[in-house]
């Protein structure tokens, strides 16, 4: 099965973003792809912000990157936008790094005006980094994301869980996302 990465830019710890990139994440491994896992609030800021390819952790990001067969792009919604630490990591790509990748953008916020946000700031990012195929992306509301029930079950280790309401269409997406991302392989 091909490999998908999903990358999330919150720079919170405990995040509504990182709990829908993990359910995200848990729904193309149970579909038999290999998934890696990388929030960018973990790469070092300095060498992130000063765009050091020396350094260890930028360049292990970047091969994630560059290995992946596809990649889901997740952040929360600021200034009408995708975040700032999205943004900085983005921009240390290679030109053409998404080149012959499908891409799924999930974006999470306390409104919906910022579905818009999908259309207008990611999407046009992903397409000049070469995306072959960016997804239909979704946009999951803030209410969504209740507290866990405590067992940790679903919660990534944070406590909190994405209610049906949410993961329905969101598995719904997914769903299309791992079996186009499947017969690419099939045929490439």
């Amino acid at each position: 099965m091909p490999s998908v990465l999903t990358l999330w830019g919150s720079p919170s710890r405990v995040s509504r973003t990182g709990i829908v990139a993990a359910h995200v994440a848990d729904r193309l491994a149970e579909a038999g792809h290999r998934v890696d896992r990388l929030a960018v609030r973990d790469l070092p800021p300095q060498a992130l912000l000063h765009a050091d390819f020396a350094d260890p952790a930028i360049r292990d990001a970047l091969a994630l990157v560059d290995k992946a067969d596809a990649v889901v792009v997740a952040s929360p919604v600021y200034k009408a936008a995708y975040s700032g630490v999205l943004k900085a990591f983005l921009d240390v790509l290679p030109q053409f790094a998404l080149r012959g990748k499908a891409v799924l953008p999930v974006l999470t916020g306390g409104t919906p005006a910022h579905v818009l946000a999908l259309d207008y700031a990611l999407r046009p990012v992903l397409t000049s980094l070469g995306a072959t195929h960016v997804s239909q992306g979704w946009f999951v509301h803030e209410s969504y994301v209740h507290p866990g029930d405590g067992n940790g079950e679903g919660d990534g280790g944070t406590g909190h869980r994405l209610g049906p309401e949410g993961l329905a269409p969101l598995y719904e997406l997914v769903d299309a996302f791992s079996a186009h991302v499947a017969g690419r392989a099939s045929t490439g």
